[in-house]
């Protein structure tokens, strides 16, 4: 038996829950500023755009009232501690092994019928199959988020920045131009959303008490097949 959570995993996903909701709602205020996405370098008018977003109420919003430069400043502080918190992650599990162990997938679980039969168990609801601490499913979304998400997030924004234009345009070209930058970081903002609720919902349907205390305390693993939690 070992602990299911290290110590440097709990900090982690408690810190980033919370700046990520807080960079969600400054960023929904941000938004009411100019509520339009364009592709390129360019875009300014309604007809530029390729979407439209509609105006953020102030519950779902930091602060709750508008204010562009008061929800730049929380944006700013919480992308800090988020990208830094990131990359203290990443490196802490590679050197502990958390990624070569937990979330890279063996060429079996590569196969379609083993994400196949993944899939059939998550629709009823059986989430302690598999044998390691996360399942197929579980580690292909884990992956999805962790390395092309998140760092999404980061770069696309550093990518936004004028001060980071000017100094490393290349940054900016290669998301394709400034505006196309913001587009693809509203819309892993949103993908991001998505799968918070989705965890939220799953967690609520393994065991809310479990999944938490797991993540609080840590969790015990049995290393011989089977695990009191699943992430």
């Amino acid at each position: 038996m070992k602990k299911r959570h290290a110590l440097s995993t709990r900090l982690w996903h408690w810190i980033n829950a919370l700046c990520l909701v807080v960079l969600f709602m400054s960023g929904l205020n941000i938004s009411n500023a100019h509520p339009r996405l364009y592709w390129g370098d360019r875009g300014f008018l309604p007809s530029e755009a390729w979407l439209s977003l509609p105006d953020f109420p102030g519950w779902i919003t930091i602060p709750s009232y508008y204010s562009l430069a008061a929800a730049r400043d929380w944006h700013v502080v919480f992308s800090l501690l988020f990208a830094f918190g990131l990359l203290a992650f990443m490196v802490i599990a590679l050197i502990n092994g958390h990624i070569r162990r937990d979330l890279l997938l063996r060429a079996a679980e590569w196969r379609p019928q083993s994400i196949w039969r993944d899939v059939k168990a998550h629709l009823r609801l059986d989430f302690e199959h598999g044998s390691g601490k996360y399942n197929v499913l579980q580690k292909l979304t884990y992956a999805l988020v962790i390395f092309i998400l998140l760092p999404a997030m980061i770069f696309t924004g550093m990518a936004m920045s004028p001060g980071m234009e000017a100094a490393w345009p290349w940054l900016t070209e290669m998301f394709g131009g400034r505006q196309s930058a913001r587009s693809i970081h509203f819309l892993s903002a949103f993908a991001l959303a998505a799968f918070l609720i989705l965890h939220v919902v799953l967690v609520l349907l393994a065991g809310p008490i479990t999944q938490l205390r797991g993540m609080l305390f840590g969790g015990r693993l049995d290393t011989s097949g089977g695990a009191d939690a699943q992430a």
